[in-house]
């Protein structure tokens, strides 16, 4: 075979694999129109609201262990395998949900079996991808992670649709086989993504592959780790609760403040966006000092000002648009600090500060009192975050590298 005929077929396979991975992520982003069921279900099994909705914290718990062990499956099984099993046991935990009769069943199957499948299913597509495309690392994470924001917000109109027609039990009995078909036909187009080589003078791609136990004894790696969970506490808790905010704080109308939805999802999809692709022209770890900046704008506004709608709108959009870009850009921060070949692994260990944070800032909240006790300590956690991006350094990096980080 000659070489450019090789290079066509290369060429094909690694697109054919980014097709594959956003129509995954779609069908994977569908589990974040879960409020959508809590009324029902609360009717269906004679519960609080609450107790239902605990269901969605372990399922962000779930997906942030599976996304830690993504790595190993890879490795032993192969990207199809892996996001055609995840499929596979999606569509198993929402049709046993169908069934559900009691909170344990529901945490069992909405909460572990769907959680699990999501998070393993989530990050190996993502990792894979990105190793696809080493020249455009920030690109792709932004297609890749936009596609699962846009899952969300195109399942809303599914589902409800879906339980405008049908029963509760017959609507996630679909829901769960249209993800699983999406996921199964995107599995079937991605392959593999060949070893990198690792080269020092190659942009700002390290000196070479860091495996995770290495990884995991250099502080750039808990100072990564740190700020990734500051940028999820703040974001998913402010995104949970910008309804009470608005109704509390601000004295808005339900109506009103529900409209902050509308927001967070514009802000957070451009976020995901614009500094994803921010991050092919700048270093990665500027553009998340800038997230951090515009993270703290927000926090600023929700601490310090006597708020009306407006403010209040830019405060959650802020915050929205610093977590979406934070989340698109540190796949392929990690990648530049510890190498594409153990990318999954690496990144997987931190990815746990996903589900940390889901639960970390709601937790103090009621522990401590309210909104302003959490407001307080994540912004002394981002200013610490940013001072941590201002400082940091890639291991083992050369002179021109860290020159080039100097003075991005």
């Amino acid at each position: 075979m000659s070489t450019p005929t090789l290079s066509n077929s290369v060429n094909r396979t690694r697109w054919l694999t980014l097709i594959g991975t956003i129509i995954t992520q779609f069908a994977l982003g569908s589990v974040y129109t879960w409020s959508l069921f809590n009324g029902q279900l609360s009717s269906k099994l004679d519960a609080p609201i609450s107790k239902v909705a605990f269901s969605f914290g372990l399922l962000s718990l779930g997906l942030a262990l599976a996304s830690s062990v993504a790595g190993k499956l890879q490795e032993r099984f192969g990207v199809r395998k892996v996001t055609l099993s995840a499929g596979l046991l999606m569509a198993a935990g929402l049709m046993l949900t169908s069934q559900a009769d009691n909170l344990f069943m529901l945490y069992l199957t909405a909460g572990v079996l769907v959680g699990l499948a999501d998070g393993a299913g989530y990050l190996i597509t993502l990792s894979n991808c990105v190793k696809w495309f080493p020249e455009r690392k920030g690109l792709i994470s932004a297609c890749s992670i936009g596609a699962y924001g846009l899952g969300s917000l195109g399942f809303k109109f599914i589902c409800s649709y879906l339980l405008s027609v049908n029963s509760l039990e017959t609507t996630f009995i679909i829901w769960g086989g249209l993800a699983m078909s999406m996921i199964v036909l995107g599995s079937l187009m991605m392959k593999d993504a060949p070893l990198q080589k690792a080269s020092a003078t190659s942009g700002v791609q390290p000196a070479r592959d860091y495996t995770l136990a290495e990884s995991m004894r250099l502080p750039q790696y808990w100072m990564l780790a740190l700020m990734f969970l500051t940028a999820c506490m703040s974001g998913l808790y402010v995104i949970g609760v910008a309804k009470d905010i608005g109704e509390s704080l601000v004295h808005l109308s339900g109506q009103t403040a529900a409209s902050a939805v509308t927001i967070i999802a514009i802000a957070n999809l451009s976020g995901r966006l614009i500094l994803g692709i921010m991050s092919d022209k700048v270093a990665r770890i500027r553009v998340i000092s800038l997230a951090q900046v515009v993270s703290l704008c927000g926090m600023s506004i929700l601490l310090f000002s006597s708020m009306n709608e407006t403010t209040f709108f830019i405060a959650v959009a802020c915050v929205a648009f610093s977590f979406g870009g934070t989340i698109t850009v540190y796949p392929s921060l990690v990648s530049d600090f510890f190498g594409l070949n153990n990318l999954t692994k690496n990144y997987g260990v931190i990815y746990l500060g996903f589900g940390i944070g889901s639960v970390l800032g709601s937790l103090i909240a009621s522990l401590f009192g309210g909104f302003m006790v959490t407001f307080s300590l994540i912004m002394a956690l981002l200013v610490v975050s940013l001072l941590m991006s201002a400082i940091i350094r890639m291991p083992n990096a050369s002179a021109e590298q860290k020159k080039e980080l100097q003075h991005a």
